[in-house]
């Protein structure tokens, strides 16, 4: 790893520190290429085409007929490549405003000149037609772009969040498997140490980094994404994103937890405002009121494990939330919960450095929230979160 980002491994570094580092490094040593400066970009650096050169060296690629490469600059020799050796070429629709897929048709007869105006941003608008979701195309090789990336196949992206989507809804479509290589192409200085607990469950891993002087395969064994992780899909998003609202419908249809970003905020809030059953011989209006915060009495006491006393009675839709820092307060961990997308119907809390208990209207919602929470901090603390019934099981 270069010197100048040794200090990326440090405790509590965060994926923008990151890319602030690598877009700073890269501007201020003159490594970078139109389009500039590359701060928020996928950065296009000097020497991109003979790193994308390095991609016929791999027997992915040339096993490959349907290849999907995305929309940044530096991948443009890739894309070139792809055309040159009569692949199918399939580019992002860009920002899915229309579609996933635009399918490259070059004109019959299409010398390099024109293929290369093919594999620019030009090529999309003039020499393409989109790809259905229905068209049951078949992804062999996927080609993302990044801005930082380590040996062990761990990826970011400039942050928000295209390539991630992108490969989940090929997944949630049926074009790509959990075998598709995913490959992508950097600089030297973007392949540092990337601490593994930044990843989370919706973020994309690659097989191979292609470098000007380098082609690592990274050997990676962490799972890639297996679908739309609808928790952290916000409504604006899929306001924006027709083929995202038919993809959602289709999983909906299919009996899948489709529940967006903050949707179950909207169930907690209105929950927290239902009064608790009257007891025999009271009025309605008498009823007690829970509060924000409280703790049963039933769960006052913790076990050896952490869970409460009655942890039999808790039903399967319950999280265990522990590791909380010393210090922390319920509205700590309310905001942090609103800000996944994974906001339970009530929350038991039991002071800082006890766990406290989500609970959800069913397993599927429960199951939906780990995803969404994998790798989340308080503080200088990664949260560990768990069903209830996989802890009785311990």
């Amino acid at each position: 790893m270069h010197m100048a980002f040794q200090a990326l491994s440090n405790p509590g570094v965060t994926k923008q520190d990151i890319r602030e580092k690598i877009w700073d490094y890269m501007e201020s040593q003159n490594l970078a290429d139109f389009p500039r400066p590359v701060h928020h970009r996928i950065p296009n650096f000097k020497g991109s085409y003979l790193a994308c050169q390095n991609i016929k060296e791999l027997e992915a690629f040339a096993r490959t007929w349907n290849i999907k490469v995305g929309p940044d600059k530096p991948l443009e020799g890739v894309r070139l490549l792809a055309l040159q050796s009569h692949r199918t070429l399939l580019v992002p629709t860009p920002r899915l405003r229309t579609g996933l897929f635009n399918k490259i048709i070059p004109p019959p007869g299409a010398m390099k000149d024109i293929l290369r105006k093919c594999a620019t941003s030009q090529g999309v608008r003039n020499y393409s037609v989109p790809v259905g979701l229905d068209s049951r195309v078949l992804v062999d090789l996927v080609v993302v772009g990044s801005v930082a990336v380590s040996e062990q196949g761990w990826r970011i992206g400039k942050g928000e969040g295209y390539a991630d989507l992108e490969y989940a809804m090929m997944v949630s479509m049926g074009a790509v498997c959990e075998e598709t290589p995913v490959v992508t192409v950097v600089h030297d200085c973007q392949v540092v140490n990337i601490p593994e607990a930044l990843l989370e469950d919706h973020d994309l891993t690659v097989d191979y980094v292609l470098t000007p002087t380098r082609i690592i395969t990274t050997g990676c064994r962490r799972p890639k994404p297996k679908g739309i992780t609808w928790c952290k899909i916000s409504p604006e998003m899929l306001e924006r994103i027709p083929v995202l609202r038919s993809l959602r419908h289709r999983e909906q249809q299919a009996g899948k937890d489709v529940t967006l970003h903050g949707e179950q905020q909207h169930l907690w809030e209105a929950g927290s405002k239902h009064t608790a059953p009257p007891s025999a011989g009271q009025r309605p209006q008498d009823a007690p009121q829970p509060m924000e915060g409280s703790v049963p009495a039933a769960c006052s006491g913790l076990h050896r494990e952490g869970l409460p006393p009655n942890a039999a009675a808790l039903p399967a839709a319950t999280i265990h939330v522990s590791n909380l820092p010393a210090g922390a307060r319920v509205s700590e961990l309310k905001r942090a919960l609103r800000e996944r997308g994974a906001t339970p119907l009530h929350l038991t809390w039991q002071g800082p450095r006890r766990p406290a208990l989500l609970a959800f209207r069913d397993l599927a919602a429960a199951e939906q929230a780990i995803t969404c929470l994998q790798g989340l901090r308080l503080g200088a603390s990664t949260l560990q979160v768990e069903l209830v019934r996989q802890l009785r099981d311990k």
